[in-house]
C-alpha cells in the first residue's frame, strides 16, 4: 500500500475490505482484530508501522470495535508460517476471516497457519476475487485479449503460458517485449510493438524520439511503445469481448513515457466486454486516470491474481474449507 508523507496515498485495498468489516460489525461482533502487513520489514521498523493505515481505516469506518494490529511482518515468524505466531493472532478470537486476496498466494502465519486454529471463512472481497478472476479460466466470450507488460517475462511466463494459450490475441509491451523478440519461449505468436519511444538515457527528462523497434539508436533505450503500436494495441483491446491486462507498456511513472499505458487503460475502459485489470502498476494507472469504475473488475491482487490464473493453488485460499 503506497504511503506519501506518512499518509496512505492509495486507499483502494482499504476500501475494498470495508464490506466485510461492516458485515461483521452489523452481525454483532464485539471486537474485530484487523491484521495485515506493510512493506517487507525483517524486524519492527517505524517506517512500516500500520499507523497510517489505521488512521485511514478509522476515517472510513469509525467504529471503536475495530482493533488494528501492528504490521504482522514485524514478527519474524509471520513469513515462516510459524504456528506460535498464528496462535498469538488467534488468541481471544472465535473465528478467522481471510479477506486479503493480495496475500493469499503466501503461506504465512496470518494467511495460512491461523486458518487451521479457528473456524475459517472467506471474506466478501476474497470471494469476489475468486469469482471474477475465475471467469477468465472458464468459457469466455471471444475475442479474448490478454495484455501483458512490465520488466521481466520470467515474472509472467506462467500466466502467459496458461492463460495466453487460451486467448485469441496476446499483446506484450514494456521491457518484456524486447525479451520475447530475442527469445520467445511461448508456443503461440504474440503481438509486439512495431515502434517505441526511444530515450537517450534512463531519465525522466531524457532526449526522446519515436523510432521503429529495430532502429533504436545505439545506446538509447525504448521506454514506451510508440504511436503506431498504441493505435494497434488499443484497437485490438476495444474490439475484444474479454480482456485481462497486467503490466504497463513503459516507464509510466514518468509522464514522457506514459502514453502507451494510458492508451491501453483507456481502451480497456472503452471495451464493452468483460474486462479485468490486475497488478499494482496497471491498477495504479486506471485509478490515476479515473477509469476504474469503467472496468468490470479491478483486482486487489498482483502476484496472487497471476498465480491463480496460472492455475496454481493459493495457500491462503486452500486453508479455508469453504473455498478449497
Amino acid at each position: 500500500m503506497p504511503l506519501e508523507d506518512g499518509r496512505v496515498a492509495d486507499d483502494m485495498r482499504i476500501r475494498a475490505s470495508l464490506p466485510t468489516l461492516e458485515l461483521l460489525l452489523e452481525r454483532g461482533a464485539l471486537e474485530v482484530h484487523v491484521c495485515s502487513h506493510l512493506g517487507r520489514p525483517k524486524r519492527p521498523d517505524p517506517k512500516f508501522s500500520m499507523a497510517p493505515v489505521e488512521a485511514r481505516l478509522r476515517e472510513l469506518l469509525p467504529d471503536e470495535r475495530l482493533r488494528v494490529l501492528e504490521n504482522t511482518r514485524f514478527n519474524p515468524g509471520e513469513t515462516k508460517n510459524d504456528e506460535g505466531f498464528a496462535r498469538e493472532l488467534a488468541d481471544g478470537c472465535d473465528f478467522y476471516v481471510n479477506d486479503a486476496f493480495g496475500s493469499a498466494h503466501r503461506a504465512h502465519s496470518s494467511t495460512e497457519a491461523v486458518a487451521h486454529l479457528l473456524p475459517a471463512y472467506a471474506g466478501l472481497l476474497l470471494e469476489q476475487e475468486l469469482d471474477q478472476l475465475g471467469k477468465l479460466l472458464g468459457d469466455v466470450e471471444r475475442p479474448f485479449v490478454l495484455v501483458a507488460g512490465g520488466a521481466k517475462v520470467e515474472d509472467k511466463l506462467g500466466v502467459l503460458r496458461h492463460l495466453g494459450g487460451r486467448a485469441d490475441t496476446v499483446i506484450v509491451g514494456g521491457k518484456m517485449a524486447e525479451e520475447l523478440r530475442d527469445d520467445n519461449p511461448l508456443d503461440f505468436p504474440v503481438e509486439l510493438p512495431v515502434d517505441v519511444i526511444a530515450a537517450a538515457a534512463f531519465e525522466a527528462d531524457a532526449e526522446q524520439k519515436v523510432a521503429p523497434y529495430d532502429e533504436v539508436p545505439e545506446g538509447w533505450l525504448g521506454l514506451d511503445i510508440g504511436p503506431e503500436s498504441r493505435e494497434r494495441f488499443a484497437g485490438l483491446v476495444r474490439e475484444a469481448r474479454t480482456v485481462f491486462w497486467n503490466g504497463p507498456m513503459g516507464v509510466f511513472e514518468w509522464e514522457a513515457f506514459a502514453e502507451g499505458t494510458k492508451a491501453v487503460a483507456q481502451a480497456v475502459a472503452d471495451c464493452e466486454g468483460f474486462t479485468v485489470v490486475g497488478g499494482g502498476d496497471s491498477v495504479r494507472a486506471v485509478n490515476e486516470l479515473g477509469l476504474a469504475d469503467r472496468i468490470s473488475w479491478v483486482s486487489t491482487g498482483g502476484g496472487a491474481s497471476l498465480e491463480l490464473l496460472e492455475g496454481k493453488e493459493l495457500p491462503g485460499v486452500a486453508a479455508i474449507p469453504s473455498t478449497s
